[in-house]
């Protein structure tokens, strides 16, 4: 009758043959405990705009977003909810599951601007993990079809004559165009009206029908109506003329340095989304922004794109959520 295995083997043997076994029962439970590839994304992924369709968030946003079904293969459900400076998009994400399903297009606007003007259901420092920067996009100040002023020193001169009467429009609560005027009225010391829009798209169809004399916006969004004569660029806010509107001058150079103001979006998710699903959106995104398509697009529509970790993304929105507050304390600035 054959003997059992280990009968057969000598004490030499044994030692080896127990060695390996030890080695194996200790190794076991630690490579149980090693964390399996997420899969990621397995559903759907709603992406939701703080801004009404047709602005500027879409023209940057929609190439990408493209692209990003095309390599992970899900679908994304791109949904503009406008309103409120961002906060209703902003509170949906934060409420949010946090599994990497809901996330939110972040901006200036709802993300650092914003939480100092009203109370806000959530906070974007602490309920939300930031992912990347996507786009950084400047403004440009235009005009309404027959609005007399043609720069920035008319305008102040027109707005000093008449208190009150200059009528100017922003794409929303909090947004860059709402900083920088807030900055311009009170360094000017001028008295002037805002109106806020729910968006570019919205507050460029006001424009256009001279519901307000002028309005900051990113440059995609005015130039089909600049390059048709149905609006006037003034200005841009960029620290160098726009390779795509190469005649326009900027704030300094009409003679008001110091109005530097660049707007961005980027991708954030509720906090608590797992790191591997971050780190996955972070990578994916990053290899979008490279491709020299989205490149090329975001130039035509003068923006450059981001790409930079969740650790610098998130000191860059805690920066300038602080400069905001300095700025807007200053400033007094009020809806």
């Amino acid at each position: 009758m054959p003997r059992p295995l280990m009968c057969l083997l000598t004490i030499a043997q044994r030692r080896v043959t127990a060695g390996l076994c030890l080695a194996a029962a200790v190794a076991g439970p630690l490579a149980a405990a090693q964390p399996a590839p997420v899969a990621y994304p397995v559903k759907p992924i709603r992406m939701l705009v703080p801004f009404a369709a047709g602005g500027g968030a879409d023209i940057v946003m929609r190439p990408f977003v493209q692209k990003m079904i095309d390599n992970i293969g899900q679908t994304v459900v791109y949904e503009n909810r406008g309103g409120a400076g961002g906060v209703l998009a902003g509170e949906i994400v934060a409420r949010a599951a946090p599994d990497g399903y809901t996330l939110l297009v972040g901006a200036v606007s709802v993300m650092t601007v914003t939480p100092h003007l009203v109370k806000m259901p959530f906070d974007p420092l602490k309920d939300l993990a930031p992912i990347t920067k996507i786009a950084e996009v400047a403004s440009v100040l235009a005009a309404r079809p027959g609005f007399t002023p043609r720069t920035l020193k008319e305008i102040v001169a027109y707005a000093r004559a008449s208190p009150g009467k200059l009528i100017w429009g922003i794409t929303g609560i909090g947004a860059p165009g709402h900083l920088s005027l807030e900055k311009f009225r009170t360094e000017q010391t001028i008295d002037l009206t805002m109106v806020a829009y729910k968006g570019a798209g919205p507050g460029v169809l006001a424009l256009l029908g001279g519901e307000v004399d002028i309005m900051s916006a990113n440059p995609g969004v005015f130039i089909p109506h600049i390059k048709s004569g149905k609006l006037r660029p003034i200005g841009t806010s960029s620290a160098q003329r726009m390779a795509i509107m190469p005649d326009v001058p900027t704030y300094a150079e009409l003679g008001f340095p110091g109005y530097v103001f660049v707007s961005w979006y980027g991708l954030a998710a509720p906090l608590g989304t797992p790191e591997p699903v971050i780190k996955k959106l972070y990578e994916e995104s990053a290899r979008i922004l490279k491709e020299p398509d989205i490149v090329t697009g975001f130039a035509r529509d003068g923006g450059l794109p981001g790409g930079n970790t969740p650790i610098a993304f998130a000191k860059d929105i805690r920066d300038e959520y602080a400069e905001a507050g300095r700025l807007l304390k200053r400033t007094k600035g009020k809806l």
